[in-house]
């Protein structure tokens, strides 16, 4: 690992004048994003300009804390920068690599009018992507305690614009234009059009000790406002980071590394159990009848041929879903014992026989009412490798701090975790806790007791991934029968086709693929699952090669020498040129194109594909047709040396 630290501490002498302006530039490392940060006239100020265009023009900045207004009768001391350099490996990451280059700048913000001085640090870092902050209270700026009433900071933009935010699990809100539509509570990532080449998302960073704030987008004018519910503390803390990433198109939100690089290293010291990879899933499966008569139900019986199908096919694990215990919200079903029909050690020792890992599902429940320490530790005793975390109880701030408990205790005893239903958002800390593989941060398809349209899986691409890895069980075969009394855990119809749904394995980043259908009918259309199986267990990068919020996206991402691309379109045909010039130019590859039937349609006749195969190199642009509600899979296998 190779890295420069540089620090120029800026002295400012003694204090001037308070009623003296003082305006203070902050740039990125390559001035691509510059901040002016403003004490004129005592009142706390931020605007901020990326590639020479303002996008911020001059706006409130600061807490009410204590009923004291930091955004007047202020001043700024102890101003520092710091520049940062470094490249840090990757454990279950969108690259096998991230560099964290960033300028950082403190500045000591004063309350004048208060005779015991109360004061917060605010910490800026500047990447070329875009620019974060937060607060920082030293136990000196404590006394004895702290309350953060509201955050006062309201970022006027220059323009109208639109935007898209995440929507819980429903389809994402937007486009909304802002002068047109006033909305509270705007739920992050919130993604803004800023103008024709111009993107910023909004999120956080480091969600560790309180709930997480939404936008308000309520007032007449353009501003954005932050709603914060913090309870007091009374020794030093610091609030999550405020992130804003900066693209000239929707994708380089997407491609962006600045959450995680604003999270502190791994604290993991041996990582090698923590493994990405592909999963087979029982909760869907149920009732499901194969043609030698075979019906899936919850027992050990459906687990062990699901795990055979797992070790032939390039599947990495069986995710044993709820209600393997006992009925998953009743407070006497005890997470440490199986139920019957359910031998919960003969499944674990056949899975390791077939080299196959068992993830077992945890509700709240469970782990509250017979000791979260105490379940985790039968669960790794027994030879479990992961967990899925569901339905987590309790206010926000609560659900934040039981969400880094099991994170921290799911690390102690060597297990990976997956949190469903409602968790806290992805805020870049799988760089802290690489175990941490993914969230249902979304609607999954056929999930909350409701299927979603082709748009919503575009969307989930360009907002809800930037957030981080997304567990959204993609990849359903069975497109036609799966709703029916015979499947009870599938609510409703599944609209879209099935080359879409092996389009998404590759579009979604994710540390866990989690595979909703039977093996039966994977094997049914083998040719089609051939792709799936020959994904990786984890990607080495992601590229989004072209892509438009409503519309469509295509992404690439790299498998050792070969690649992969998924593309996705809405409710619309659509046909695009997929540029392969990012293959390196020295290559020969060949391309197996997976694309829907000239008459595919994602409502009516769904599980129509054909499958052709090419040379191409890194000068091909191969042009594809997505049905309505369709996609297109492509392996780009490296020939060079057949």
């Amino acid at each position: 690992m190779k890295f420069k630290i540089c620090i120029l501490f800026l002295l400012f002498g003694c204090l001037k004048s308070l009623s003296q302006s003082n305006i203070f530039t902050l740039q990125s490392p390559n001035k691509k994003v510059q901040l002016n940060i403003s004490n004129k006239d005592n009142a706390s100020q931020i605007s901020a300009i990326f590639l020479g265009d303002t996008i911020i023009k001059p706006s409130v900045l600061g807490l009410k804390t204590n009923t004291t207004d930091f955004t007047t009768n202020v001043s700024y001391s102890n101003v520092s920068e710091n520049t940062f350099d470094d490249t840090w490996n990757t454990v279950n990451g969108k690259y096998l690599t991230v560099r964290n280059h960033y300028v950082e700048y403190k500045f000591k913000v004063i309350n004048k009018l208060n005779n015991k001085e109360q004061f917060y640090e605010i910490v800026f870092r500047l990447y070329d992507e875009g620019f974060a902050y937060n607060y920082n209270f030293p136990n000196n700026a404590i006394k004895d305690s702290v309350l953060i009433e509201k955050e006062l900071t309201q970022l006027n933009f220059i323009n109208d614009y639109t935007y898209w935010a995440y929507n819980d699990e429903r389809h994402n809100l937007g486009p909304i234009v802002r002068s047109e539509k006033p909305i509270e509570n705007v739920k992050t990532p919130a993604v803004m059009q800023l103008n024709n080449n111009r993107f910023m998302a909004i999120h956080e960073a480091e969600i560790l000790s309180f709930a997480p704030f939404t936008l308000n987008a309520s007032a007449n004018d353009l501003s954005l406002t932050f709603n914060t519910e913090y309870s007091s503390r009374d020794t030093a803390f610091k609030t999550s980071w405020r992130t804003f990433i900066l693209g000239e198109k929707v994708g380089d939100l997407v491609e962006s590394n600045l959450l995680v690089n604003l999270n502190e290293p791994c604290k993991i010291e041996d990582t090698s159990w923590i493994k990405p990879g592909k999963s087979m899933w029982d909760w869907r499966v149920w009732g499901y009848k194969t043609q030698d008569g075979f019906q899936y139900e919850l027992d050990t019986r459906s687990h062990k041929r699901l795990i055979d199908f797992a070790s032939k096919n390039n599947v990495q694990y069986l995710l044993i879903d709820a209600d393997w215990y006992g009925e998953e919200f009743n407070e006497n079903s005890d997470p440490t014992t199986a139920k019957e029909g359910i031998d919960i050690e003969e499944a674990m020792r056949y899975a390791k026989e077939k080299n196959v890992g068992i993830i077992l599902y945890l509700n709240d429940v469970g782990a509250k009412k017979f000791g979260l320490e105490r379940v985790l530790k039968q669960f790794s005793d027994w030879g479990a490798v992961g967990v899925k975390y569901g339905f987590m109880t309790g206010s926000l701030e609560d659900k934040v701090k039981q969400t880094k408990k099991v994170i921290e205790l799911c690390a102690q005893n060597k297990l990976m975790v997956d949190f469903h239903d409602g968790p806290i958002p992805p805020s870049g800390d799988r760089r802290t806790w690489p175990n941490m593989m993914t969230k249902e941060y979304g609607h999954a398809q056929a999930d909350a007791l409701r299927s979603h349209f082709p748009e919503t899986s575009v969307n989930q691409v360009l907002i809800n991934m930037i957030a981080g890895p997304l567990d959204l069980t993609n990849g359903w075969f069975d497109l036609n029968d799966a709703f029916n009394e015979k499947r009870p855990k599938v609510f409703q119809e599944l609209p879209g086709t099935v080359v879409a749904e092996v389009a998404k394995l590759i579009t979604i980043y994710t540390g866990w693929s989690v595979l909703p259908d039977s093996p039966e009918e994977y094997l049914d259309k083998d040719d089609l699952f051939d792709c799936i199986r020959k994904m990786p267990a984890q990607f080495d990068s992601l590229k989004i090669l072209d892509a438009e919020l409503d519309s469509f996206v295509s992404v690439a991402r790299k498998a050792g020498d070969d690649w992969f691309i998924g593309s996705l379109t809405t409710r619309d045909p659509r046909e695009i040129s997929v540029d392969l010039s990012f293959l390196p130019k020295d290559k020969k590859y060949e391309a197996t194109i997976y694309s829907d039937a000239e008459d595919a349609h994602f409502l009516n006749n769904k599980e129509s594909y054909k499958i052709e195969t090419q040379a191409v190199n890194s000068n091909s642009k191969l042009n594809i047709k997505m049905a309505p509600g369709g996609g297109n899979a492509i392996y780009i296998k490296n020939i060079t040396s057949l």
